[in-house]
């Protein structure tokens, strides 16, 4: 029979392009540049240890981070029973 997996042997590399730390080393303007394409993953020893995006791809991300504490904050708002304000769509536009 088959040993158990063991998923600390087999590590994910959660990005479309991968680059060791010498190679970093050796041209790090050619990683910048095909981050701004494409998720880098920096390898030591053939495990990720960095990833490299674009900062576009950073503020989107934080963009979600910071969606992600505004629905918490509503949600516990809700949850609190107390009474809430009432206003119109249009001064939430303004």
């Amino acid at each position: 029979m088959n040993a158990p997996f063991q998923s600390e042997v087999v590590t994910p590399i959660l990005a479309g392009a991968c680059v060791g730390i010498s190679e970093l080393k050796k041209n790090p303007a050619a990683v910048i540049a095909a981050a701004r394409e494409q998720q880098v993953a920096i390898l030591n020893r053939n495990k990720p240890v960095a990833y490299m995006i674009s900062p576009e791809v950073w503020d989107y991300l934080c963009e979600l981070v910071s969606d992600q504490k505004l629905v918490e904050m509503a949600r516990e708002a809700l949850d609190s029973g107390e009474e809430g304000v009432p206003v119109t769509m249009d001064e939430l536009l303004d």
